[in-house]
């Protein structure tokens, strides 16, 4: 059996090492093979909690678009390994939405591992009451991995400052010649906008729930289908006005 995590361990840094133990061991990983040239669309939904392993397999010239929707009651974690052959595309969405007291995560760990791969990350967390969200988000880009292109965007919304969010992005370069950037930002709703809806005759209810629709509306760009994601993402928020 394997051991147990520890905090020694980054990717496991902010884990809830309880609620880990009672789910210990995980399933088997889920494999998502792309083969050469091909292009797929993925949606990933945890709404029953537990520990979801993907292991993403791009051979060169294939194209993946994922979708992670986490919206479990209790523990939840998904960890995605992905391999980015030559001139692999891996456009990557994460939504995770947390209340009460429950702690979801995501961890990414993006390989770049021959020439002319690009990867984009777009995760967007929403906390709420005394949850947890954690991004932990890590790109590698291997020394023969020259003009790789890779972004990476997190963001958490804290709706009550009893919540809780926890982002870090990871860089680890050993090309040249490449284009990688990074960026995370944790804050509350946009005052002035909330304001501004307001004073157009919106409640204020419906308000924030339009701010916050926006806010992860973004992590779902480039599904051809979105429509079934933004209603479950809508239901759960609106749930919180």
């Amino acid at each position: 059996m394997t051991a147990l995590p520890t905090r020694k361990q980054e990717a496991w840094r902010y884990a809830d090492l309880k609620a880990v133990e009672a789910l210990w061991p995980p399933p088997p990983a889920r494999l998502i093979p792309v083969p050469t040239g091909e292009s797929r669309e993925e949606v990933v939904r945890v709404t029953e909690g537990g520990i979801h392993d993907l292991h993403v397999e791009l051979a060169p010239g294939a194209s993946l678009t994922l979708v992670l929707l986490a919206r479990a009651p209790a523990y939840a974690r998904i960890a995605v390994t992905a391999h980015l052959k030559a001139g692999a595309s891996l456009d990557l969405g994460g939504i995770l939405l947390a209340d009460g007291e429950a702690v979801q995560e995501l961890v990414t760990d993006i390989r770049h591992e021959e020439p002319g791969a690009e990867s984009r990350q777009r995760v967007r967390l929403v906390v709420d009451d005394r949850a947890t969200g954690t991004y932990l988000g890590r790109i590698a880009v291997a020394r023969d991995a020259q003009q790789t292109d890779a972004e990476q965007s997190a963001r958490a919304l804290v709706l009550k400052r009893t919540a809780t969010a926890n982002l870090k992005p990871e860089l680890e370069i050993f090309a040249d010649d490449v284009k990688c950037a990074h960026g995370c930002t944790v804050g509350e709703l946009d005052k002035a906008a909330l304001f501004y809806l307001e004073s157009r005759g919106i409640p204020r209810a419906e308000a924030q729930a339009l701010l916050t629709r926006a806010f992860v509306a973004d992590a779902l760009s480039g599904l051809a289908d979105s429509e079934a994601l933004e209603a479950e993402t809508s239901q759960w928020l609106e749930a919180r006005a």
